[in-house]
């Protein structure tokens, strides 16, 4: 009808054997050209998976070039210091020390906070409500990525400085602890969609509300001063560094004396160890003119009692040595004593209130951790005992004049930050049991309003 060919339908009587067969013949080759083709696009994406690397695999590897490179970066670090004289050995360690010891501690928090985030995300805990984050929040799996790549440029810097100051090449070597704190200040700001810039800008707006108590305090806020105070000692350490880096006596010998503007005498030391507390007690001054509740006095007056601690022992070095050991010495001690007594007294009864330890470590499938943690006994008393015996060792850290043995006081400012890490679960979880307590309650008001709004009423007619 159109000019096509007609094609009679195979059953038709018309159709000579011979046709029959063709048609058989053709039917066959099409089907056979079909089967292949799909067989060929079937087998096409695993051949193409079966090259692919499995995820195992590639983790290994990643994990055997992480631990290869701590190895080269050991070995040239050590070689390097070997190099060195006796008389000078101990000097070069100490400012070494002193430049890359505040980010090695910023970076092990790092992989402490991606621990209680990743506990948090298997538990019944939802730590996104609690700090009230949106749905971009960095998961335990990004913090840890953040952590990784501090541990490899953190070391790696430090690894260059010794080896270009051992060998004669001092101009560089100052250079490289520069360059590190310049790139860490310029990847907190950096204003452009990477690195994760809404959690960058989330801390940089938290840390701004802590040091301008302006506006109500949110959990959060007063959550990171807490941990800020643990990380005094970073503080006093990048106060130093910095001095040293703007008046050019890095990697030089100028900072010897004691009573240099950089020296182990200045005033900032003891100021910039202070501070995360003063920041800490005007939060506490602020939530009392907010609620009027008399607890927050206390808690201020807990904070408080570290500011003795700090500037009695700066004292050591602008009085007699009399005067010190007959008068401010004893002060010194009873003042840390009150302040780790208060302290422990107020993480035990206020911060994790042991009435309602029912939450952490209960996962929401079975796990090792659960089984192991959760409801044991021997977990609060590990906790209580360990937090009393830093409380007590967090003195050593807080005092300026025993500031000279930088590895205890870096070994003791490290087990601090396992004791917050340790706090973190149990803080968290009380304000969890708060909100859950508070939207219970909620819940029951509306739904005995709602029983008295359905109950029938009697009316006499």
């Amino acid at each position: 009808m159109f000019g096509g060919q007609v094609i009679p339908p195979s059953k038709s009587p018309h159709l000579r054997k011979s046709d029959k067969e063709e048609g058989n013949v053709e039917m066959e080759g099409l089907l056979h050209s079909t089967g292949s083709n799909d067989l060929k696009i079937a087998s096409l994406p695993i051949t193409t998976a079966a090259r692919m690397p499995s995820p195992i695999l590639l983790w290994r590897f990643k994990v055997l070039l992480f631990f290869l490179w701590g190895f080269i970066c050991c070995k040239i670090g050590w070689d390097s210091v070997m190099r060195m004289s006796v008389n000078l050995r101990d000097l070069f360690l100490y400012e070494a020390f002193l430049y890359y010891n505040p980010l090695l501690l910023v970076t092990m928090m790092v992989w402490l906070w991606g621990v209680n985030l990743w506990v948090f995300a298997v538990s019944t805990i939802s730590y996104a409500k609690i700090f009230d984050l949106d749905q971009n929040h960095l998961t335990h799996r990004e913090i840890w990525k953040v952590a990784t790549w501090m541990t490899i440029v953190v070391p790696t810097s430090m690894t260059a400085y010794l080896y270009l100051y051992s060998h004669g090449e001092v101009s560089l070597a100052a250079s490289q602890p520069v360059l590190l704190y310049c790139a860490v200040s310029l990847v907190l700001i950096f204003p452009f969609d990477i690195f994760y810039l809404s959690s960058r800008y989330y801390l940089l707006r938290t840390l701004w509300r802590i040091v301008f108590p302006l506006q109500a305090i949110t959990f959060a806020d007063f959550f990171v001063a807490d941990i800020l105070t643990s990380m005094s000692k970073v503080f006093s350490d990048l106060e130093r560094s910095v001095c040293r880096m703007v008046h050019r006596q890095v990697a030089t010998i100028a900072w010897f004396e004691a009573d240099s503007v950089c020296g182990s005498h200045s005033i900032g030391i003891p100021i910039a160890l202070v501070l995360p507390y003063i920041f800490r007690l005007f939060q506490c001054l602020r939530q009392y003119k907010d609620t009027k509740e008399k607890t927050t006095l206390f808690n201020a007056l807990k904070y408080s009692t570290a500011v003795p601690v700090i500037f009695l022992s700066a004292l050591k070095y602008h009085v007699l040595p009399d005067s010190w050991t007959n008068f401010y010495r004893p002060l010194w001690l009873l003042s840390g004593v009150i302040n780790s007594l208060y302290s422990f007294y107020w993480d035990v009864t206020r911060d994790w209130d042991l009435s309602c330890f029912t939450r952490i470590f209960k996962c929401n499938k079975p796990s090792l951790c659960s089984y192991l943690l959760h409801g044991r006994k021997w977990v609060y008393f590990w906790v209580i005992g360990s937090n009393f015996i830093l409380r007590l060792a967090w003195t050593y850290k807080l005092s300026a004049h025993l500031r000279h043995n930088y590895l205890t006081v870096f070994t003791i400012t490290a087990l601090e930050m396992i004791r917050r890490f340790q706090w973190v679960f149990f803080r968290v979880e009380n304000e969890w049991n708060k909100m859950s307590s508070k939207s219970n309650l909620q819940l029951s008001e509306i739904s005995s309003e709602e029983d008295k709004l359905l109950a029938p009423n009697d009316h006499n007619v």
